[in-house]
């Protein structure tokens, strides 16, 4: 398969136990993951993730900064059936300039005991970019977490790639 005739398909990724099994496949109830081909080079994907005012086109306002450690705040419209205030507290983990960004992920209300981490992994891929995020953390026995996964999952794969595409077209 080409990069250009898999524009625009996410696939779910699950890595092999060591015993046979997928972990972190389609049935992995804690773990939401999408794998993106976008028609741009890493370089530009990484500003994408990382410079606030671009963050701001595709996915929440917030005060992001690149730099472990940095607590930083996103609001969104609140979604009450999933316990979602509409503010999240959101910190730096880790990254590696260019391949990779893990951000932690909770809901400013105490009221939702959500906590996510959200790692995104670029590689090259021809004159592209395969773009993978991991989005993990949600609790099965949580009915509000799990319609929130499948929410995400759905904005995930959907909305937020399609924002993010557009945000690098323009750039």
């Amino acid at each position: 398969m080409t990069p250009a005739s898999d524009h625009g398909h996410d696939h779910d990724h699950g890595r092999d136990d060591g015993n046979g099994l997928e972990a972190g496949g389609p049935d992995d109830l804690t773990t939401v993951r999408v794998d993106q081909f976008l028609p741009h080079p890493p370089a530009k994907v990484w500003r994408a993730l990382t410079e606030p005012e671009l963050i701001a086109q595709w996915l929440m306002p917030s005060d992001f900064r690149l730099e472990v450690g940095h607590r930083y705040t996103m609001t969104s419209p609140p979604r009450p059936n999933t316990g979602y205030s509409g503010t999240t507290a959101a910190e730096v983990l880790a990254y590696e300039t260019g391949r990779m960004l893990s951000v932690r992920w909770t809901d400013a209300s105490a009221a939702n005991t959500a906590d996510w981490t959200i790692t995104w992994t670029l590689a090259p891929e021809g004159r592209g970019t395969r773009l993978f995020l991991v989005h993990e953390g949600f609790d099965p026995d949580d009915p509000a977490q799990m319609l929130a996964r499948k929410i995400m999952g759905g904005g995930w794969r959907g909305y937020v790639m399609d924002a993010l595409g557009a945000v690098l077209d323009r750039l």
